[in-house]
């Protein structure tokens, strides 16, 4: 009786060891098979000349969605659950936390709870191994000047030397000269790069981001990795040739551009889905090698829109979850990010 279980026991461990022995090997397997994540390839990334380049000095070509305003129908989907959906269904390389700053329960009212938002995703990005803008969503940043530098502190105190971060520091100015976007973007550069010394920094233009043109005749200097974002909304009949020449000049005078918002549908969020005219615009951001964010997540009843009202705020959205704009995104997105 006491051999057999003494030989019971020698099994018993001996099955222990062969799975102590196979359990890594089983994980070392699994870990190869997965596909190395956007960060891991391309590493941290800067501007050369006008190019935005990789750490093998290539064009990253990064592409994602825009969460909304951190506000209203948007402010639901600022959660980790919603950037793995889109990491994992969607494929997104990069994703966009567009914090509302000046409407009522934004930054300027409510700090912590936006910080709170803005962490959310932030961090699960950078866990997911993705690249992530913070994105300062306002319209009057000049005006907010002191606030603006004491959240862009925060920020690079928090995510200095994290290659997935990048600052976009004004979202759309509308009516403000260059020069107006251009002092205040020179006072924010300034206190980054007192803490972050390498990760891009994205400048704002005049009119809605389509002004590159203005500013690349007079650009930033004295900083590093500096980019200008550029804005269109593919189905505008005033977003088309002209637009494009716009930018088109503004790189040939030397400056790079980064699309942090784009859409499919009008510049008002609604009007046509034009696939015509959004396949000409999507054929100009891959001749260009330029990288890109849609407009947006949200669930309300607008073409620019990628969910349906009702949509689960934690992601796992099926076809009859998401728009005709969505459907197009996800598609495409997962035909260039393959």
């Amino acid at each position: 009786m006491l051999e057999d279980q003494i030989l019971l026991r020698l099994f018993d461990m001996r099955n222990v060891f062969r799975i102590l022995t196979i359990v890594p090997i089983l994980l070392a397997i699994v870990t190869l098979a997965q596909p190395p994540r956007p960060v891991e390839v391309n590493g941290p990334l800067k501007v050369i000349g006008n190019i935005l380049v990789n750490k093998e000095g290539l064009p990253p070509q990064l592409r994602g969605i825009s969460l909304s305003w951190s506000l209203w129908a948007g402010k639901k989907y600022y959660n980790p659950a919603v950037v793995n959906w889109l990491t994992k269904d969607f494929k997104i390389t990069l994703i966009r936390a567009s914090m509302g700053v000046q409407p009522d329960q934004g930054y300027l009212q409510n700090p912590d709870e936006q910080m709170k938002l803005m962490s959310s995703v932030i961090d699960q990005a950078i866990q997911n191994g993705i690249y992530v803008l913070i994105d300062w969503h306002d319209h009057n940043a000049e005006k907010h000047l002191d606030a603006s530098k004491a959240f862009f502190t925060n920020m690079a105190q928090k995510y200095a030397g994290i290659p997935n971060v990048i600052y976009e520091i004004f979202n759309e100015p509308v009516h403000q000269s260059w020069q107006v976007v251009k002092s205040y973007s020179e006072e924010v550069i300034k206190v980054i790069r007192k803490y972050d010394s390498q990760n891009v920094i994205v400048i704002g233009s005049p009119r809605w981001d389509q002004d590159v043109d203005i500013a690349a005749s007079d650009p930033i200097t004295g900083f590093d990795n500096l980019a200008y974002s550029f804005h269109f909304y593919a189905s505008d009949p005033n977003h088309q040739e002209k637009l494009r020449a716009k930018a088109e000049l503004a790189m040939n005078k030397g400056i790079a551009l980064f699309i942090t918002e784009c859409g499919v549908g009008e510049s008002n969020g609604n009007g046509e889905f034009n696939r015509g005219k959004t396949a000409v615009w999507m054929d100009w951001l891959e001749k260009n090698h330029l990288s890109w964010v849609v407009w947006h997540v949200t669930d309300k009843n607008e073409t620019t829109a990628i969910l349906l009202p009702g949509a689960s705020e934690k992601g796992e959205w099926k076809e009859n979850n998401l728009t005709e704009s969505g459907q197009y995104i996800r598609e495409k997105i997962r035909q260039l990010n393959k």
